[in-house]
């Protein structure tokens, strides 16, 4: 499994100056993300390799995850893909690890929108909006009067919208910047700016 570390800038626009095509992008500033630990079926039970990223003063972390991040030194997140990998404890991730065309999958905290409605939360249709009418955004009916007089678990309300980890799948690195640890990967990726994020390869999903 390929995997890397970064920190989400923000979009731009790219312009082809052969064909003027416009290219939205994601700038992400990814790596260098030294490898921590790789595990294997015979020592942990399953393939997996450990990568830090974001250095920070030794005083920002506790002993016992100073001792798990090790040589790598203090390091402000750890992740862990699974599947095999040739990298080696040492060995440091940069961006060259991708190319352009290559399909990847991200993963990051989505923007957080705070307290909503349904309609905003799940897509809900909306009341009627003629004079006289008292149900506009309301959820509507979520329980019965005699069976079952109770509302049943797992019913859609409303509540905490976002904030929650989602993984875009289906994106295509654009271009690669080795000089400045950049990451142009086509389209939007979740996070808000300076959000950390977690680049995939995705050998399962995508779209041309």
């Amino acid at each position: 499994m390929k995997g890397i570390l970064g920190k989400k800038l923000g979009m731009t626009q790219l312009f082809d100056p052969e064909t003027g095509e416009v290219t939205p992008v994601t700038v992400i500033e990814a790596g260098p993300c030294p490898v921590v630990r790789v595990k294997t079926v015979e020592s942990d039970g399953y393939e997996a390799v450990q990568v830090a990223f974001g250095s920070v003063a030794d005083g920002r972390l506790s002993k016992p995850r100073l001792g798990q991040l090790g040589k790598a030194g203090a390091h402000r997140r750890l992740v862990e893909f699974r599947g095999p990998s040739e990298l080696t404890p040492g060995e440091t991730v940069t961006v060259e690890a991708f190319e352009p065309g290559e399909r990847v999958k991200v993963s990051g905290i989505g923007i957080g929108k705070g307290f909503a409605g349904t309609i905003k939360r799940h897509n809900f249709k909306s009341g009627p909006k003629s004079h006289g009418s008292h149900n506009i955004r309301k959820p509507g009916s979520v329980g019965a009067s005699a069976t079952p007089a109770r509302v049943r678990k797992g019913i859609r309300g409303a509540g905490r919208m976002g904030g929650k980890r989602v993984t875009q799948v289906g994106l295509t690195v654009h271009q690669v910047d080795p000089e400045r640890n950049l990451l142009l990967v086509k389209g939007a990726v979740p996070g808000p700016r300076n959000g950390m994020v977690e680049v995939r390869e995705d050998r399962t999903h995508g779209r041309a």
